[in-house]
């Protein structure tokens, strides 16, 4: 790195090295040994940026915060001594300080015993090796490597393993067996056999994990390149049963009369990853996830027609809130949003498969709103059969439903512009002064052509109008198909014009 000197600016302030070079400094200066650990150190061998820098040091991580932070100008400190940690927040920039500590459990709590420790200690309580890694940042030993796990070499592997036994790891804090498998997704490695069977042996132990723990793993699974890959861990370990029950049952093909039906759960993963290269959107992944979550409880054989799911996409709406409220998922618009796309799901199917009418692509428009295109991503990814000539004709016939969906939105662009009866017509006609009962005309005129109950012409509007009034007790006051038409009386005069 090329030293700024005296020169250095506020950008420079942020470098790394820049960073460590202070931090080995402060630490030097009150003679502490001090070490960048864990992720950090992990995302430099991957060349994975990263904002945040946790530092251990043997002895007081809160003494050594304060050093730093008089050497670092415009930062702030947040000290939390009850946790024996503090934070400097410079920019984007978060460092966070921590005393060496070993750490014991008791069975029914995650919360450990903590106690200080040695650099040693500290890395044996770090979940997997590639995250048990240390870098000195002394003077004396800056950048020397401190990897008592083989964590490089599982770096260099793809392998996912814990540093001691997995089922100590796992039964103290069971929000590690979580965490394989969101690293697992990230980083797609691959988990040990001995840390996998040990997490299947301990899936139980994550009924003592807090909802909102689980869901801040789940959300990070669901914004990786594959979320597929948590999920079928989460599934072939057992953990699934605990988190989605009603997920895991989506698995399997029944069998009556030696007809089946499709695995719905791999049909799920095949979608939830189309989606995903499609989109970052985690709501609409979620929507993915969850399309098909109503099968289950909906599939029924018929000796006529085989397996059937009738409603299942309003069923699984409806689940939608249920599960959301037990994984402390937003209960606001994310979940209304997810809950539109699982009831929507197969409405773009059905236009494929029967005729294309006006009325209903404006039905589907009207009800998907602004979520159109996220629900076609949907509908296209839902199209999963082995049969490519099939599934090239069902996503060419989307094409033709979109094109449909443009032209009928620029219809009703059209006839938003210009009404083939407006509210000038409608009183001379009714002979009605300005006001709501023209409004009330004018509005359900417009409705009515909008839902496609009547075509958008002049003649059909009229009629339209006329039966309307009929309800109201109202007649026109003169024949508005008659040759004469244009001869109308003034609007509210109730009389003939003179001319």
């Amino acid at each position: 790195m090329t030293d700024t000197g005296s020169t250095t600016n506020a950008s420079a302030l942020l470098h790394p090295r820049h960073i460590f070079d202070m931090v080995g400094a402060a630490a030097d200066s009150i003679s502490r040994e001090c070490y960048v650990v864990g992720g950090y150190v992990r995302d430099i061998f991957l060349q994975r940026h990263s904002k945040d820098i946790d530092f251990v040091t043997v002895g007081s991580g809160i003494e050594l915060a304060q050093a730093v932070a008089a050497a670092l100008p415009g930062a702030s400190l947040a000290v939390y001594r009850n946790y024996g940690t503090a934070q400097l927040h410079r920019g984007p920039l978060e460092l966070e300080f921590v005393g060496a500590r070993r750490e014991s459990y008791h069975r029914e709590s995650r919360n450990p015993i903590v106690e200080d420790g040695t650099l040693d200690d500290d890395l044996a309580r770090r979940d997997f090796t590639i995250n048990a890694m240390a870098v000195c940042v002394n003077a004396s030993r800056f950048g020397t490597l401190i990897d008592r796990y083989d964590g490089m070499s599982d770096l260099r592997q793809g392998i996912i393993r814990t540093p001691l036994d997995p089922d100590i790891t796992f039964s103290d804090d069971p929000l590690r067996m979580m965490r394989a498998i969101r690293f697992a997704t990230q980083l797609q490695f691959t988990i040990c056999p001995e840390t996998l069977e040990a997490i299947t042996r301990n899936a139980g132990r994550i009924e003592i994990i807090t909802a909102e723990r689980i869901k801040d793993e789940l959300q990070k699974i669901m914004a990786s390149a594959q979320p597929s890959i948590g999920w079928k861990l989460l599934l072939q370990t057992g953990l699934l049963q605990h988190i989605l029950p009603e997920l895991a049952a989506m698995k399997g093909i029944a069998v009556v009369k030696g007809r089946g039906h499709k695995d719905n759960f791999r049909h799920t993963m095949i979608v939830l990853d189309s989606v995903a290269e499609a989109s970052d959107n985690i709501w609409l992944r979620w929507a993915a996830l969850l399309h098909d979550i109503g099968k289950p409880v909906t599939k029924h054989f018929d000796s006529q027609r085989g397996w059937t799911f009738h409603q299942h996409n309003f069923v699984g709406a409806k689940m939608v809130k249920t599960i959301f409220r037990r994984l402390r998922l937003p209960l606001g618009q994310e979940m209304k949003y997810v809950q539109k796309l699982v009831d929507l799901h197969m409405r773009p199917i059905a236009l494929v498969e029967d005729e294309v009418t006006d009325s209903a692509v404006r039905r589907l428009i009207h009800y998907a709103e602004d979520d159109l295109a996220d629900l076609m991503i949907l509908a296209r990814a839902d199209i999963t059969s082995r049969d490519e000539a099939r599934k090239a004709r069902y996503l060419s016939n989307f094409d033709l439903v979109e094109e449909k969906f443009r032209t009928t939105h620029a219809k009703d662009l059209e006839r938003n512009r210009k009404n083939p009866v407006d509210g000038t017509e409608i009183m001379k006609l009714f002979g009605l002064p300005q006001g709501i009962q023209v409004g009330f005309f004018a509005k359900s005129l417009k409705e009515a052509i909008k839902e496609c109950e009547i075509d958008d012409n002049r003649v059909c509007a009229l009629r339209y109008l006329i039966d309307l009034a009929a309800t109201q007790g109202l007649s026109p006051l003169y024949d508005p198909f008659g040759e004469n038409r244009e001869a109308a009386p003034e609007a509210g005069s109730g009389e003939e014009d003179s001319e």
